[in-house]
């Protein structure tokens, strides 16, 4: 029974999978508190996706693939933030067009080349393939999300609820916006080889919105967070390989199970408070 319970941890590839899942799971439970606050839960979204054509672009261009993703997710971030904040154009509906205009920019130039890179592994990431350099990216692109969430949480948090008192504030609203957004971009290119673009979106919100219903202070609710995600990735990887299953989609099931059990937690106990009052 032992045998069979750690026999996951007795490959190599298993092994990459578990550390790489430790690595990504903080700064993107972090990062997502910050959006579930701010309600930018949809510019996650649309920067995972309009990561596609830089991804092929730099395929193209014999580049590595995480500048041209990280080159897209930048692009996307400032040019949705600067046209919601130049036209009369909501923020979801600029990001809405900009989003499905990069992800169709995509698809058209990757069926216009020749690879071995399968179209699913950047769609939905290659957790059971990352190597040495893969864990390498993306502990340093997470060493500096974490590093400057942490550094910054309480400027970020004044942003998030009250621009205009951040701005009163003496504070650099301009420059936490566009800081907000590289980080956004640099945690998807993080995640990049782990759940791919697609599912990389339900690490940046499914973590903030259970530490939200969980916790009632933001420091406890990044802690809530960060342990509901690490949890889901590592436990989330090893059901898979009994299951036989993909780890990213596992993981992102496990989330949603855990936000679905805050949220009738959250319930029972309101109506626990209403009843006695």
């Amino acid at each position: 029974m032992i045998e069979a319970l750690t026999l996951p941890f007795q490959f190599p590839f298993m092994q990459n999978a578990f550390v790489i899942c430790a690595i990504v799971a903080i700064p993107c439970a972090l990062l997502s508190c910050f959006l579930v606050l701010k309600g930018w839960a949809l510019m996650g979204d649309a920067i995972s996706h309009a990561i596609l054509p830089g991804v092929v672009l730099a395929y193209i261009l014999n580049l590595p693939l995480i500048l041209g993703a990280f080159g897209a997710g930048m692009f996307t971030a400032l040019a949705t933030g600067f046209l919601a904040g130049n036209s009369r154009v909501k923020q979801d509906t600029v990001m809405g067009v900009v989003f499905s205009g990069m992800f169709a920019l995509g698809i058209v130039l990757y069926t216009q080349i020749h690879t071995n890179v399968h179209l699913d592994h950047i769609l939905f990431g290659n957790m059971l393939g990352v190597g040495a350099e893969d864990l390498w990216t993306a502990g340093l692109i997470s060493l500096v999300v974490a590093g400057a969430l942490l550094l910054k949480w309480k400027d970020l948090l004044l942003h998030a609820f009250d621009p205009a008192q951040a701005r009163a504030s003496g504070l650099s609203v301009g420059l936490l916006h566009y800081g907000l957004l590289t980080l956004i971009s640099l945690a998807i290119v993080a995640t990049l080889s782990a759940t791919g673009l697609i599912l990389a979106v339900g690490l940046l919100i499914a973590p903030g919105a259970i530490g939200f219903l969980i916790a009632r202070s933001f420091g406890r609710m990044m802690i809530a967070a960060s342990a509901a995600c690490l949890f889901a990735m590592l436990a989330g990887t090893y059901l898979s390989f009994f299951l036989d299953s993909a780890p990213a989609p596992t993981i992102i099931l496990i989330l949603t199970a855990i936000f679905l059990a805050a949220l009738v937690r959250r319930g029972i106990l309101t109506r626990r408070a209403s009843a006695q009052v």
